[in-house]
């Protein structure tokens, strides 16, 4: 398995386009067995004696290349026959090709494309022969006469395929490893809902979805003839295309015709994220809708939950949930699919991860990217702010809390969803490690003062905020974030240790030392000294105050005298609903929940959207834009808000004596103004279902469905409550 081939490049300084690495090979004798390994530095495609083998997109994947790299595995067998032709086509994609965010742009793994391949044949005689990688690979062009992750695809059928000669042995150091993660595939198709002819007379063509992926053409067409697509989420105030908000991404795709009966195109090395395209180059008078469908594409997530209620608005934000992972979960939990980003934010992640594992069977996923976060850690046990981290982008000691803590959240969340606790065992040394950076960099002792914080990331609880497209912190002490966060993950380190049979009494104290001197320190009269929501909802939800009912009253009068409406950031906002309804304070939770004036989830759904928006104002009241330095109409974070719906509305909580829902609590909390809830969720133990809705007369049914193997603690609004074991079940609360 690749161990005696040897990494090969083009014979040329080009390093850009795409390149084909060709072998011949003849057999005598009939192959029993046939097994090709092989992967890239940049993105492949594999192709035997015309025969396409890659059962993923964007292969060999997205990993910090440098400390290691997926191979592939093809079982060949029935496509090897006498004369056989392997083709590898290799772009650049993450390897080498632009990381426009990053300084230094190009190259952040690599010079030059590199493939490696070794296939290897056992005969029916019982010998075996092993082809691999070296110089008698011949290099050649392409069609694709230049591929960017940002920038888009350029293929062009007309093009001269030149030899460039036989392929460079070169060096790589790294690991190979086998696949992890879960296949990149193609999924839902949108077929165009409308053609636009803006103010400019731009011809647009609106797909009715925001998504990640790409449009298919078919069309037939003179030989040269030329078509050029631009990529876009939204249409600006007067309805014209609009771009800015990519920053230096093109996201341009182009298309030159072989001028053939039919010719059908779509980008091999790229994806764009984009409701709207932009007919730049068009060869033909009349625009045939039939020709174009969107193509969504993502990791092979499945799908294991449902939801609906009686409020159509709240339907629709748990669809912009939905599509906003889906945009999102291409091999790495990205930030956004649009601009020139597209990085694996841990922040983000760490934030939205249970909702993910509710929506998506999420273990293989996060599986696989948590590997790399954990080869990613630096010696001191510090965790870069997005991983893959592309070669230390950014300086060392912007090092963040919130952000950090996936090391801990993000395998205790897929813990608590799938109750495997194999990610605990694999991850147990980077959680630690985490914990043990925090403590030994910290200026205070047992809480974390110094470095350089994100906070309440985009919260709106300052005037700057207010007033200016400036992305502020919030007024949320940096010290008490951090500090809060350095409970919860010595909290969870402490957790999973135990789970997994280790002596955590030292952490035990850690922990009991941290919140006394959190509490001596941010907390003044039972309540946190800093008066945002923010704080309050973290110290409530991170069990940091003692008397948990006054300051939910408090927070519920903050929010109220606000209007109704909430001033939290990244950080603040997964917290906010679950702080007030666990705590007495469910009609204010409701409350926040449907709002929809700014800032509210329900706001950007009144506007039009259908994935969840980076900025609670992404479109302002006037009908003008944040500012295109950072605007996303694609990022998922805010809907964290699906685990309050799940956990709260619905009720279900699955229980750390049994997690994996063993072990589940369901308590919902009801509210007229949802008519009804309905969740039904396929677990690791089976169909998991709460449904409730009112009567005529007021009344409030209650039906639950629990898995066969699991046990159930059910508590009621009115104070009932009962222990069972799986089954159906009803109840009425008058």
């Amino acid at each position: 398995m690749l161990k005696d081939a040897k990494w090969i490049k083009a014979p040329c300084d080009i390093d850009d386009g795409c390149f084909i690495f060709s072998r011949d090979f003849t057999f005598d004798k009939k192959v029993e067995k046939a097994t090709l390994y092989v992967t890239a530095l940049g993105l492949y495609r594999a192709y035997l004696n015309g025969k396409e083998l890659n059962l993923s997109l964007f292969t060999p994947g997205f990993t910090s290349y440098d400390k290691r790299i997926q191979y592939q595995e093809y079982d060949v067998t029935e496509s090897i026959g006498k004369n056989n032709s392997l083709l590898i086509e290799a772009a650049e994609g993450w390897a080498v090709g632009n990381m426009t965010i990053l300084p230094g742009k190009k190259h952040r793994y690599s010079d030059h494309i590199k493939v490696i391949y070794s296939l290897e044949i056992t005969f029916s005689d019982g010998s075996r022969e092993c082809i691999n990688s070296g110089c008698e690979t011949t290099v050649t062009t392409s069609n694709v006469i230049s591929s960017s992750i940002y920038d888009g695809e350029t293929v062009d059928m007309t093009a001269e395929i030149k030899p460039l000669g036989n392929a460079v042995p070169t060096e790589y150091e790294t690991k190979l490893v086998p696949d992890e993660g879960e296949r990149v595939s193609e999924h839902e198709v949108f077929y165009p809902s409308e053609l636009i002819i803006t103010p400019k007379g731009e011809r647009v063509i609106d797909f009715g979805q925001n998504l990640a992926g790409y449009v298919e053409i078919s069309v037939s067409g003179k030989r040269g003839d030329r078509i050029t697509l631009s990529h876009a989420e939204i249409l600006d105030p007067e309805g014209n295309f609009y771009t800015d908000n990519l920053r230096s991404a093109k996201a341009v795709n182009a298309y030159v015709l072989a001028g053939k009966d039919k010719e059908v195109f779509k980008p091999k090395y790229s994806w764009q994220g984009f409701r709207y395209i932009r007919l730049d180059e068009y060869p033909f008078e009349e625009v045939d809708l039939s020709c174009f469908k969107a193509v969504a594409v993502y990791s092979d997530i499945r799908r294991i939950s449902d939801f609906s209620c009686g409020n159509e608005k709240i339907n629709q934000l748990y669809r912009n949930i939905i599509w906003g992972q889906k945009g999102n979960f291409l091999d790495i939990p990205t930030d956004c699919p649009q601009r020139d980003e597209r990085m694996g934010w841990t922040g983000d992640a760490q934030i939205f991860v249970r909702t993910a594992a509710i929506n998506f069977d999420v273990e293989r996923f996060f599986k696989k990217w948590l590997s790399d976060l954990a080869e990613n850690q630096y010696e001191d046990g510090s965790v870069p702010l997005f991983v893959p981290d592309c070669r230390l982008a950014f300086p060392k000691e912007k090092v963040s809390s919130a952000w950090g803590d996936a090391a801990t959240i993000c395998p205790w969340e897929i813990f608590m969803a799938y109750g495997n606790k194999e990610i605990l065992e694999r991850q147990f040394d980077s959680m630690k490690k985490w914990v043990d950076y925090i403590t030994k960099t910290t200026e205070k002792e047992f809480l974390w003062f110094g470095g350089k914080q994100m906070g309440d990331w985009l919260a709106l609880d300052t005037e700057e905020s207010k007033i200016s497209n400036n992305p502020v912190s919030g007024r949320t002490p940096r010290e008490f974030i951090a500090s809060a966060f350095y409970a919860k993950s010595t909290e969870i380190l402490v957790n999973s240790g135990k789970i997994l049979g280790k002596d955590m009494s030292e952490y035990e104290a850690l922990y009991k030392n941290i919140v006394k001197a959190f509490k001596e320190t941010f907390m003044k009269d039972g309540f946190p000294v800093e008066d945002t929501q923010t704080a309050y909802a973290m110290a409530l939800y991170f069990n940091l105050c003692d008397d948990k009912k006054k300051v939910a009253a408090e927070l519920s009068r903050m929010v109220r005298a606000n209007g109704n409406r909430l001033t939290t950031g990244f950080v603040g906002t997964p917290y906010l609903l679950h702080a007030l309804s666990e705590n007495g304070e469910a009609e204010t939770a409701y409350d926040l929940l449907f709002q929809e004036g700014f800032p509210s989830w329900l706001y950007s759904v009144n506007r039009g959207a259908t994935t969840m928006w980076e900025h609670w104002d992404g479109v302002k009241e006037d009908g003008t834009f944040w500012d295109k330095v950072m605007n996303s109409y694609n990022h998922y974070a805010y809907g964290a808000v699906g685990d309050w719906i799940f956990g709260a509305a619905a009720g279900i909580r699955s229980l750390p004596d049994g997690a994996g829902y063993k072990h589940i609590e369901i308590k919902p909390c009801t509210d007229k103004r949802m008519g009804y809830v309905k969740y039904t969720m396929e677990t690791r133990m089976g169909k998991l279902s709460s449904h409730w809705y009112y009567d005529l007369e007021g009344n409030v049914h209650f039906e639950f469905e629990i898995p066969e193997k699991s046990t159930a603690d059910i508590i009621l609004p009115d104070g009932r409550n009962y222990s069972v074991n799986g089954g159906k079940y009803s109840f009425i609360c008058k």
